[in-house]
């Protein structure tokens, strides 16, 4: 005989009965994690849209007169591509169907641009009152900030909001202000940055295969049982991280990318803005022992590992033509102690010093892939102050550069470019790109000009302007081969355009630091 349940016993069989339906029951559809009402879609390209539901499930995506149908593969996940779209003022909405319905609420068509880095990217708008002054002048601008975090492995979702206001960032905000003043369209930015953090902490693991010293650091990384132990006690926490706590996962590889920036992709955008450098910047050849944190590519390995991070973003959001937009590290008196031996003041113009000049050249590197600019800051920056607070011409090149390789704006966008230099007697001549009325922002001569030969001894140069040239010369200097301009830490520079923007830092010599 089947013996009769307890009043208990049923009232478990019942539980058990209910919890076993709702785990057969269908999951319900979900987007990725910008997918929002209030989100800015890329104008002008293909938009992905992507997320979870029930396996086998049938997914419909339906926007701005578009049906697009889909499919769940075996593991729950989704993926439809809206053709482009054209711009729009007007929100409108967008509806996601499976099993459940889902709709996004005033959804708008513009531009869309990442902005990331460190911390002067990070830097916050109500601390530059030239740029907190935009803000009731701001409008048609919504941000995504995506929120501190970091995983061990790589991340579907992220947290976050759209919300229609200006970025915290500084950089952020007055890019998309002015750009949005040139665009005459929504702009929304989504924001994902950390202060001090090396670029390997943006990398994905797979780097390793293409970047030989990350390979090492991860190698390193997954070895290192007390530091992962440390990392998974501050993730396991609900409270917010203390100060020690930020530092410390912040200053680690690849964790940053699987928490902020693998869940983002491929989210339509026109391009990434990257401000980052600084912490790459604390040594010359980098992975030195100590601190720990000096475990990064250095200067000399900056340039290469930059631009195999581009490429792999690129493949990432499958979009080749993904525009990056790099900041130059403005300018900065501390130099490292390996270089020759400057006495102060004169190390901040020294052209030999180990300064950021080596860094800026690293950075302008990336120049050699497509769909790539480099802002130049050479005018800009402290000579103590690693975090500048001259960020407002930072917002309005980005933007001119953004409006004259994205929109089509026939504007100058760039300053003066070393083209070439030829000799001429006892003098060299410097040819330059980009260099209608050339002329210099306090009527002096040009400064910043160094001179060479063969014996690597450099000389400050008279400089001359002659139509869209400069002709150099010094004393000291009877056979004179070789050109540095503005390679130096902090260097004092009044060389401009027409527009009035700056003439990029170079040299000719290809002299060993």
């Amino acid at each position: 005989m089947t013996p009769i349940p307890s009043p208990a016993s049923a009232s478990s069989l019942a539980l058990s009965l209910l919890f076993a339906t709702l785990s057969t029951s269908v999951a319900e559809v979900r987007p990725a994690s910008l997918f929002q009402s209030g989100m800015v879609l890329q104008q002008g390209m293909a938009i992905p849209v992507w997320g979870t539901g029930d396996p086998g499930e049938k997914i419909t995506v339906t926007f701005a007169g578009q049906t697009q149908n889909g499919k769940t593969d075996q593991n729950g996940k989704w993926f439809i591509q809206l053709a482009p779209l054209t711009g729009t003022t007007r929100g409108s909405i967008m509806k996601i169907t499976g099993e459940n319905k889902i709709t996004l609420k005033d959804v708008v068509v513009g531009e869309v641009w990442i902005c990331s880095g460190q911390s002067n990217m990070k830097m916050e708008t109500a601390a530059i009152p030239e740029i907190k002054a935009l803000i009731p002048k701001a409008k048609q601008l919504r941000v995504y900030e995506v929120p501190r975090a970091a995983a061990f492995t790589e991340q579907e979702n992220c947290g976050g909001k759209w919300e229609e206001t200006h970025p915290s960032s500084a950089v952020a905000f007055s890019f998309a202000h002015f750009l949005q003043k040139a665009a005459g369209l929504p702009v929304g930015i989504i924001h994902a940055s950390w202060g001090s953090s090396s670029l390997e902490a943006w990398m994905p693991r797979d780097m390793a295969e293409t970047v030989p010293h990350f390979a090492k650091i991860m190698s390193e990384f997954d070895r290192d049982q007390k530091t992962r132990t440390a990392l998974q006690t501050s993730f396991d926490k609900p409270q917010k991280w203390s100060r020690h706590e930020d530092v410390f996962i912040r200053r680690q590889p690849n964790i940053l990318y699987n928490a902020m920036i693998k869940p983002l992709a491929p989210f339509a955008c026109r391009g990434l803005v990257w401000y980052q450098g600084e912490r790459n910047a604390q040594s010359m050849a980098g992975m030195v022992k100590s601190p720990w944190y000096g475990r990064h590519s250095g200067v000399l390995r900056y340039g290469d590992t930059l631009k195999k991070w581009i490429q792999r973003y690129r493949t990432e959001w499958k979009q080749e033509d993904m525009q990056f937009m790099v900041v130059m590290l403005p300018g900065y008196g501390k130099v490292l102690p390996t270089g020759p031996k400057v006495g102060a003041p004169n190390q901040a113009q020294s052209p030999i010093a180990h300064s950021w000049a080596w860094m800026r050249e690293q950075q302008l590197t990336v120049l050699d892939l497509p769909h790539t600019t480099v802002i130049n800051t050479i005018d800009l920056g402290d000579l103590k102050n690693i975090h500048p607070k001259d960020k407002l011409p930072i917002g309005k090149r980005l933007a001119l550069a953004a409006a004259k390789n994205t929109l089509g704006k026939k504007i100058i966008a760039n300053g003066p470019t070393f083209q070439k230099v030829t000799t001429q007697g006892r003098a060299l001549i410097v040819h330059f790109d980009h260099a209608d009325g050339l002329t210099t922002e306090d009527q002096k001569a040009p400064t910043a000009f160094w001179i060479a030969d063969d014996s690597k001894n450099w000389f400050r140069a008279d400089a001359q302007i002659k139509g869209n040239q400069i002709t150099l010369s010094a004393d000291k200097a009877d056979s004179p081969k070789y050109v540095r301009y503005a390679f130096a830490g902090l260097p004092e520079v009044n060389l401009v355009n027409a527009a009035g923007l700056p003439a990029r830092p170079f040299r000719t010599d290809s002299f060993k630091p």
